[in-house]
């Protein structure tokens, strides 16, 4: 369920950190799951740089994460605005118009690119780390100069509803379109990253409400610089000093509703006969922390209780063969989010018999101890199964960018999986006992019945 999973962050870890760094920094990281230093710079203007030398000759990647996302979109009839201007940002200014944007990223060696989550907008490039410079440039161009006509505006609000439209079409987007508004009454995680149709429809009429959302989060105190290769901290740092430091910090404040205690188990379905019949059971789960231990008990029972070496999914996908797939986890993110377990069936009339089954896994998890190998041994995959995934820049940044987004600070991934050693028994039943429960859950169906039948 992550959208970026934290066992897709360290590779190559020790092996690799023995021929890269120093004897001094090899003990300053000793114990850390990333081996490889970070280096952190506040401008002024609240500007947060970070960079990581990383043995990658010639090469570097060149993250911007903007931490605002389809979570900061409080006002009525305007969701979609931060996934918009994912978009919008590839309209140049007039420095830099896009055909002139294009051919000066070409001369990087890079490409670049974008995407948008609950959370934050990111937006990222990785190419010859001697044309650092000229990245620096035309980001910091577009960051503080973004301009686009009103005709501009209204052709790329109409190319996000022609993607929403397309995403639409799979009916697994249309319920967790559904789940997220049954399951939150009024945080606006309610709403999916592309955000509501009807607001969609209308926003070619919102430009001045565009040129204010730009206007409130496209500020350096919302954004860090993150990059990773064949640079080093002084470089980096005074080239966002000598193309960011003149940016202006913004004053806007984004306040979030926060979602009330759900009470009852609430239920949502969609009708579709034209993929296999799909339920998902979601208990509202916690916040992303890095100095807590719920969300590393949570990821660790996911993994013993629903992942594809579960006694689970060996019951019900090898040896019964009533379900195609199961598996589940809990989402991070920075406000309390969802523990999701989804379920694609064979057939729908043993949907109610699966659910019975996983209800029942979930109490065994409540009142007994997991087995303390099988615990060792799930806390060493999840900590180190990915081992071999950062050997490039780009891996690195991109695993490093999913803590910022949550917490501002890199540093995260670190304090989360030290976390990780010390995860109990004990926790794992806390965890299933205070999120797990029956009150706290939303149902989501797809079957060609008209109503779902788990009511």
């Amino acid at each position: 369920m992550k959208m970026i999973s934290k066992t897709a962050v360290c590779g190559l870890l020790l092996m690799v950190s023995s021929t890269i760094l120093s004897a001094d920094t090899q003990t300053a990281q000793a114990g850390k799951i990333l081996p490889y230093p970070i280096y952190q710079h506040k401008l002024d203007n609240g500007l947060n740089v970070v960079t990581v030398p990383f043995d990658s000759p010639g090469l570097a990647a060149f993250y911007i994460v903007t931490r605002v996302g389809a979570r900061n979109e409080v006002e009525p009839g305007v969701t979609g605005f931060a996934h918009f201007f994912e978009h919008m940002m590839f309209r140049g200014t007039d420095k830099y118009p896009p055909e002139k944007y294009s051919a000066a990223l070409k001369s990087t060696g890079a490409a670049a690119n974008a995407n948008t989550t609950q959370d934050r907008t990111l937006y990222h490039m990785t190419g010859n780390a001697a044309k650092l410079e000229l990245m620096f440039e035309l980001e910091s161009d577009r960051f503080m100069n973004l301009k686009y006509s009103e005709h501009e505006f209204k052709t790329e609000a109409g190319a996000v509803k022609g993607e929403y439209t397309k995403n639409f079409a799979s009916p697994y987007n249309q319920l967790n379109e559904k789940r997220a508004e049954t399951a939150f009454t009024t945080h606006t995680y309610s709403h999916t990253t592309m955000g509501y149709f009807k607001d969609i429809v209308d926003m070619p009429n919102q430009y001045e409400y565009s040129k204010k959302f730009f206007d409130r989060f496209y500020r350096p105190e919302y954004t860090t610089i993150l990059v990773v290769g064949d640079v080093t901290p002084e470089q980096v740092n005074a080239l966002a000093e000598k193309y960011f430091g003149q940016w202006q910090r913004g004053s806007y404040v984004s306040v979030i509703p926060q979602e009330p205690e759900q009470t009852e188990t609430r239920y949502v379905h969609l009708q579709n006969g034209s993929i296999p019949a799909y339920f998902s059971m979601s208990y509202k789960g916690p916040a992303f922390s890095d100095s807590k231990i719920d969300m590393p008990a949570l990821d660790v029972l996911a993994s013993i209780v629903f992942s594809n070496t579960s006694d689970l999914y060996k019951k019900l996908v090898i040896d019964e063969q009533k379900v195609r797939f199961i598996g589940g986890g809990a989402y991070d993110s920075r406000d309390p989010n969802l523990f999701t377990i989804q379920v694609s069936m064979v057939d729908k009339e043993d949907i109610p018999y699966v659910m019975a089954e996983i209800k029942k896994a979930i109490a065994k998890v409540k009142t007994e101890d997991v087995d303390a190998a099988l615990l060792e041994r799930t806390k060493s995959n999840l900590k180190y199964g990915f081992a071999m995934s950062i050997d490039t820049p780009d891996a690195i940044a991109r695993s490093l960018s999913h803590y910022i987004q949550l917490t501002g600070d890199p540093e995260s991934i670190n304090r989360l999986y030290a976390l990780y050693d010390t995860v109990t028994a004990a926790d794992i039943k806390m965890v299933a006992n205070k999120y797990l429960k029956p009150e706290h859950l939303t149902v989501a169906t797809i079957s060609d019945d008209e109503t779902g039948a788990l009511k």
